[in-house]
């Protein structure tokens, strides 16, 4: 096993290689972190007795200042205005906020009177080394990522000129696609915010053989794209009777695949769908890309790759509040090019969604 580290302004592409086929994939970004994991003072705000819970204020990112909203579970919380200790157990995400759940104070913290961040959660970095060898080597392809990392990773660097070769990058690249070859299948992947719908779907005449033979590949595609929530699954050429038959199948496959987040399978539906819930933890690998955050990067990453000029970017206001909130980017691309990016935002023709001058 191997990790590979590929850096660019604001990001690293994180990619956990066995001989040479990639077994987990997650973007870092320093800059903007998700909250998984963090543990907050947080403020009760409104109880929501129908929700079984109740809104929170909770620090924000930005600094002691600010603050962000979020729902704590709980039957049984405080009064509102009340403090209480609290866990995120889900980023926001799919529209929706940071979902908390209510810990023990730890012992030697004072509680304080107002929100603020008492712990923060494990990076996405951090998540997938939980998961690795201990002496898994780990490419990176730049020193100043390599001055980033925890000094105890430090003997276990290898610095590369290149992290991603072609191939890596044709993979990568690939989770973004609304399809993906599974095998003897094609899976066509729709995620909404309320479930992620995939049709399996061949070029030729598919049977019960054939939907066996892709669901080892389906798993291994629904973990490094970080599909979460309800998954349906419409197989492909499987009469609605015989459907049920490949749930212990299914089942199998997962065992086998080792996803860190244990997704269940639930079975079948009466429409006949298989059906799998892997829990919300990370928002998805797709809502990262193309989020206003994600586009602002590759911006970033476009100025860097292709050596434009000019210090005065505009952009779309979601694109510029992004950016913004992320300091972090705009100083890895200053190292990088010298250039210290002015931000304006404004609203452009869709045609040209971003300029530089």
């Amino acid at each position: 096993m191997e990790l590979r580290l590929a850096s660019s302004p604001g990001e690293i592409r994180i990619a956990l290689l066995k001989d040479d086929i990639l077994q987990d994939a997650a973007l870092w970004r320093p800059g903007a972190p998700d909250g998984w994991g963090d543990v907050h003072l947080v403020r009760i705000t409104a109880h929501a007795p129908a929700l079984d819970g109740a809104f929170v204020e909770l620090a924000g990112e930005a600094g002691p200042a600010t603050t962000q909203t979020g729902f704590i579970k709980g039957r049984k919380l405080p009064p509102e205005g009340s403090l209480l200790c609290g866990q995120i157990t889900r980023a926001a995400q799919n529209g929706k906020g940071l979902r908390l759940k209510a810990i023990p104070l730890p012992a030697h913290i004072t509680p304080g009177p107002t929100p603020r961040l008492l712990k923060r959660g494990p990076t996405p970095l951090e998540d997938i080394l939980q998961h690795t060898p201990a002496d898994c080597p780990i490419l990176v392809d730049n020193a100043a990522l390599a001055a980033r990392l925890p000094a105890t990773l430090h003997p276990r660097l290898e610095r590369v000129r290149r992290s991603f070769d072609d191939v890596l990058e044709a993979d990568w690249a690939a989770l973004y696609a609304p399809t993906a070859l599974l095998g003897p299948l094609i899976a066509h992947i729709t995620p909404t915010p309320a479930l992620t719908a995939i049709d399996l779907d061949a070029q030729q005449q598919p049977d019960f053989a054939a939907n066996l033979a892709c669901f080892p590949a389906l798993l291994r595609e629904i973990k490094l794209r970080n599909l979460s929530g309800p998954i349906l699954i419409d197989p492909a050429g499987v009469r609605s009777a015989k459907r049920p038959a490949l749930v212990p199948f299914l089942r199998k496959a997962a065992t086998q695949e080792h996803d860190p987040l244990s997704p269940r399978i639930t079975g079948i539906t009466p429409s006949g769908l298989l059906e799998i819930t892997r829990p919300r933890r990370r928002a998805p690998l797709h809502e990262l890309h193309h989020s206003p955050h994600g586009q602002g990067l590759a911006i970033l990453q476009r100025i860097l790759t292709e050596g434009l000029k000019g210090e005065q970017l505009f952009a779309p206001p979601a694109i510029i509040h992004a950016l913004k909130a992320d300091p972090i980017a705009l100083d890895d691309l200053f190292h990088a090019t010298g250039q210290r990016l002015t931000l304006h935002s404004r609203p452009l023709p869709p045609s040209s969604c971003w300029s530089l001058s």
